[in-house]
């Protein structure tokens, strides 16, 4: 990991940072703990900032006649314009951020899977169809680009490694755009180079023509650019097919330096791993070895072979990532 500012991380409140949840509770996850160091968090209970107390009757999302509304059944109140209010106001001055934490399900930040119902009526079952939160809903819509997950998911450790080199590869991208010069964004995306390979080889020529153009635009063109297309290349989990085209790739860097049986090792390693026999982490090791044993600067340089810190690695389920290769 190079040197750079923490990602700027806006996470729900409930997640370790305040026991705000609707029924005076607090969820204890060891992955935010981990990342505490690593990030700067910028928690928010968007029903809290409503004046909702705490605890507090539940609520929930509506829909009649084709609207959405948030709703408080025990209570009767229609709660759908405060919320919108201050969530506009939450994002119009956030500023910078690289990355959302939120509440699985919530009907304030739930991203994703969170219950519509029918009417406002307490025994009211939730209809078929499932909704965004308020506040989480309205992230997703204005931050297309950023990392933007639930606790529930992070538990999964692909989307978790998948959200982890997301947000540091941002959060040093948005270092470069900030402060210049050109000279900074070129190091930057050689660094990624097989990082980029491993997501989507279509944005990293993109990208790699954008660079070689860095002396024909203005910064403020290439940079939008660079921003728009590198946002859009890590926007999906790589196949596993393509990690092995990356390691493939970077076995031929040492293709005179090895002998016949490492090679033939490597390439039983890389089988193995196309058939889910072993984590990804097992072939990166090799790498990392071979460019320690012959000082191969480029790809001791490739954020690909260690994305974020990694202490993040540590937590269940994530044997399958990629830290432990350089």
């Amino acid at each position: 990991m190079n040197s750079q500012s923490k990602p700027r991380i806006v996470v729900s409140k409930c997640l370790g940072f305040a026991a705000c949840r609707y029924n005076g509770l607090m969820i204890s996850s060891p992955f935010v703990r981990k990342l505490k160091d690593h990030v700067d968090f910028i928690p928010v209970c968007p029903e809290q900032e409503i004046g909702l107390g705490v605890p507090r009757d539940p609520i929930r999302i509506v829909e009649t006649k084709g609207r959405r509304s948030l709703f408080q059944p025990a209570t009767g109140r229609d709660l759908t314009g405060e919320m919108n209010a201050f969530a506009g106001e939450f994002f119009k001055d956030l500023g910078p951020v690289d990355g959302f934490l939120l509440k699985t399900r919530s009907p304030s930040c739930g991203i994703k899977d969170v219950k519509v119902y029918p009417g406002p009526l307490k025994g009211a079952a939730p209809v078929t169809g499932k909704s965004s939160g308020f506040f989480g809903g309205l992230a997703l819509e204005l931050y297309p680009g950023r990392a933007i997950e639930d606790e529930g998911r992070l538990e999964n450790a692909d989307i978790r490694d998948h959200f982890l080199t997301r947000i540091f590869a941002l959060a040093g991208l948005r270092d470069i755009l900030n402060s210049g010069p050109v000279k900074k964004l070129v190091e930057f995306h050689s660094a990624h180079k097989l990082q980029l390979m491993a997501y989507s080889q279509k944005e990293m020529r993109a990208l790699g023509k954008l660079v070689a153009r860095q002396n024909e635009l203005k910064w403020t063109e290439l940079a939008a650019g660079y921003q728009a297309h590198f946002e859009q290349a890590l926007g999906r989990i790589p196949r596993p097919r393509s990690h092995l085209n990356v390691l493939m790739h970077a076995l031929g860097y040492f293709k005179d330096d090895l002998t016949t049986a490492e090679k033939k090792y490597f390439l039983e390693q890389l089988e193995l791993l196309g058939r889910d026999k072993i984590p990804l982490s097992t072939a990166a090791t090799l790498i990392g070895s071979w460019v320690a044993r012959f000082q191969d600067k480029y790809l001791g340089l490739q954020t690909y072979f260690e994305p974020y810190p990694r202490e993040l690695a540590d937590l269940p389920g994530s044997s399958k990532g990629r830290i432990g290769g350089v």
